[in-house]
């Protein structure tokens, strides 16, 4: 089931504005960004947080699962997400510990070289 766009809105309005906070679809759920970074991702109407010790520690009693079969264990958020202040928090705390994502690099164009064939005679 994909995550309906409301859900992200409501996630997105709990989180305070210093966390400079985006978002983007992929695959029909969706990605958060937090200055630039992935710091969560929302998926089937959940919210899963990337994990991090200093996230860990702020939480506490950590629930993980994967937000998609096959994916890495996230922290699952649940009864926490209305509580504004709280999920602000925790979205800083991740960012903070979270690398800053490596620069995109582009594409060289190949020049596509056809290889003509003998003909056998």
């Amino acid at each position: 089931m994909a995550t309906d766009l409301d859900f992200v809105k409501f996630v997105v309005d709990q989180i305070d504005e210093s966390c400079d906070i985006s978002y983007r679809k992929m695959f029909g759920e969706y990605a958060l960004y937090s200055k630039g970074k992935v710091v969560a991702l929302l998926c089937d109407d959940q919210l899963f947080v990337k994990p991090t010790e200093m996230g860990r520690s702020f939480i506490g009693d950590v629930v993980e699962a994967p937000p998609y079969p096959g994916a890495k264990l996230s922290f699952l958020i649940e009864d926490k997400i209305e509580d504004g202040e709280w999920l602000t928090q925790l979205i800083m705390l991740t960012e903070q510990a979270l690398p800053v994502p490596k620069p995109k690099t582009k594409k060289k164009k190949t020049k596509n070289k056809k290889t003509k064939k003998k003909s056998q005679r």
